[in-house]
C-alpha cells in the first residue's frame, strides 16, 4: 500500500484561501481524470467540501506523486501552486488512514463530532466508483472510513461534543440561547436546496419557525424541498418555494436566512441587504455556509445585521469545549488503523501464497502423470488414492509456513515477507500478477455501487 492524501483545509488554510479553492462537481470528476493520467498514481478519489478539498492516490512513488498531486489540485482549484502550497498538508501510508479515519469520525471537522461529514465521504466513494477511479485499497479505505464513523457515533457519545454546522451556525446567531426560543415564529429564507440546504430547513422546521422559504435556481428542486417539508407526517411547517429574482422581496419579510449555494459569486450583495433593511425595525439574522461565501462580508456593517459566516464559526469553534468522548474515538481511530494496515499487508501476501499452492498442484499433477506413465496398470481406485496421499503431503509441508508468513506479512515492516516467498520458490511473477489483477477486478465488481 502506498497510500498518499495531499490536500487543505480550516486547519491549514485561511478562508479567503479556500473560497477560491473549492472545487465543483465537474471539477472534481476532471481532477481524478488527470490524476489517474499522471504517471505516479493508480488510484485517486476527492473529498470536497465547504471548508476541505483532500485528493486520495495510490502512488508507486513518493516524492512524485506529492508534487504530481499538489500541481493537480492548483490547476483545478484556480489558485497559483506557489500560494496554494504553503497551506497544503501531504499524509503517507498509516498517517493518511490516520487523518481519514480522524476526517470520518468528526474528529478533524470545525465543529467536532458533526455527522455530515460521513455523507461527505459516502459522496466522494461513489464519484470515484462512477468513474473507475477507485480501486481496491480506495475502495476498502473510504468503506471502512464510513464504517469507523459510524462507530464512533454509535459507541461514543462524541455527537455532544458537537453538531452539524447548521446548528452550531443556529446556536451563534442566537447567541448562544436556546435556538428552539430564538427561532419559533420566526420568518425563514432558505437559498439553495442542496444537502446543507435541506438539512437546514429541516433544522430550522424542528426549531419551530412559522414560515421557511425556499429560493434556488433549479425551481423543481425547490419545489421538492417544499414538498418533503410539508408532506403529511412531516414537520409540519408552512413552508413555499420562490425563484431567485423573488430574493429582494422576501429578504423585507424574512427574520432569518441561511444561504449555502454552489454559485461562484454573490448571492446577496451588500446593496441589496441594505435595501431590504432599510426601514425596518426587527433585526435580520444570516447565516451563509457557503464556500465560497454567498453573502458580502461587508453587510456586517449594517445596523440591525447579524451575519455568521464560515470564517466567523471557524473562529467560534476554536473555542467550543471539548468532551470526554474525543479520547475514546481516538482510540477507536488508533485501533482501526492498526486492524486495515494489518489487513492490507496481509493481503498483500496473498497472490503469493496462492501462486505458491498453484505452483505446488502443477507439480503434483505432473508427477501423478508421470507416475500413469510408468505403472499404467495402477487401477482408478489406487490412482485416486495416491492422489490424494501426494496432495496431502504437499499440503502438510505447506500449511506452516503459508500460515505463519500471512501472520509475518500483517505485522509493520512485513512486506518484504512477500519477496522472499517469490525468490525462494522461484515463483512466476507474471502468475502472482495474474492473481493480484484477478483480486482486484472482483473486489471492483464486489464494491461497485456499494456505499
Amino acid at each position: 500500500m502506498s497510500l498518499l492524501v495531499v490536500g487543505l483545509s480550516h486547519r491549514s488554510a485561511p478562508v479567503s484561501v479556500l473560497e477560491r479553492a473549492s472545487l465543483d462537481s465537474d471539477t472534481r470528476g476532471k481532477l481524478l481524470h488527470d490524476a489517474l493520467a499522471a504517471e505516479p498514481a493508480t488510484e485517486a478519489a476527492v473529498l470536497a467540501t465547504c471548508n476541505r478539498i483532500e485528493l486520495y492516490a495510490d502512488v508507486d512513488k513518493f516524492h512524485a506523486g506529492v508534487a504530481e498531486l499538489s500541481t493537480l489540485l492548483a490547476q483545478h482549484s484556480g489558485v497559483g501552486l506557489e500560494e496554494l502550497t504553503p497551506y497544503l498538508y501531504v499524509h503517507y501510508e498509516d498517517r493518511a488512514v490516520h487523518h481519514l479515519f480522524s476526517v470520518a469520525c468528526g474528529l478533524d471537522s470545525m465543529v467536532v463530532g458533526e455527522g455530515q461529514i460521513l455523507g461527505q465521504i459516502k459522496d466522494a466513494l461513489a464519484l470515484g466508483q462512477e468513474l473507475h477511479t477507485a480501486g481496491r485499497l480506495l475502495n476498502d479505505l473510504f468503506q471502512q472510513a464510513l464504517r469507523v464513523g459510524k462507530r464512533a457515533h454509535s459507541e461514543t457519545g462524541i455527537d455532544r461534543a458537537g453538531q452539524s454546522l447548521v446548528t452550531f451556525g443556529l446556536e451563534q446567531l442566537a447567541a448562544g440561547g436556546d435556538v428552539a426560543a430564538w427561532a419559533e415564529g420566526k420568518r425563514a429564507l432558505v437559498i439553495g436546496a442542496g444537502s446543507m440546504s435541506s438539512l437546514a430547513a429541516a433544522t430550522l422546521a424542528r426549531a419551530g419557525v412559522g414560515e421557511i422559504v425556499i429560493a434556488n435556481r433549479t425551481a423543481e428542486r425547490a419545489e421538492r424541498l417544499v414538498q418533503i417539508l410539508t408532506e403529511p407526517g412531516g414537520t409540519g411547517v408552512a413552508a413555499r418555494a420562490v425563484a431567485m429574482t423573488a430574493l429582494g422581496d422576501e429578504l423585507t419579510r424574512a427574520d432569518v436566512v441561511v444561504s449555502c449555494t454552489g454559485a461562484t459569486g454573490l448571492v446577496l450583495t451588500g446593496a441589496v441587504v441594505e435595501s431590504a433593511t432599510a426601514g425596518r425595525t426587527a433585526p435580520l439574522a444570516l447565516l451563509d455556509l457557503a464556500m465560497p461565501r454567498d453573502i458580502d462580508a461587508a453587510v456586517h456593517r449594517l445596523a440591525g445585521v447579524r451575519l455568521v459566516d464560515i470564517e466567523s464559526l471557524a473562529d467560534a469553534s476554536a473555542d467550543a469545549p471539548m468532551a470526554a468522548d474525543v479520547d475514546q474515538v481516538r482510540g477507536i481511530v488508533a485501533d482501526e488503523v492498526a486492524a486495515f494496515g494489518a489487513a492490507q499487508r496481509a493481503a498483500h501476501i496473498t497472490p503469493t501464497v496462492v501462486a505458491l499452492r498453484a505452483m505446488a498442484a502443477d507439480v503434483v499433477a505432473g508427477e501423478m502423470a508421470r507416475l500413469e506413465g510408468r505403472l499404467p496398470a495402477l487401477d482408478d481406485k489406487q490412482r485416486a488414492e495416491i492422489t490424494q496421499t501426494v496432495r496431502r503431503v504437499v499440503d502438510k509441508l505447506l500449511h506452516a509456513p503459508t500460515v505463519r508468513v500471512k501472520q509475518l506479512a500483517s505485522e509493520p515492516g512485513g512486506a518484504g515477507y512477500a519477496d522472499a516467498l517469490r525468490t525462494l520458490f522461484d515463483l512466476d511473477p507474471e502468475t502472482v500478477a495474474s492473481v493480484s489483477r484477478a483480486d482486484v477486478n472482483e473486489a471492483d465488481l464486489k464494491n461497485r455501487g456499494r456505499v
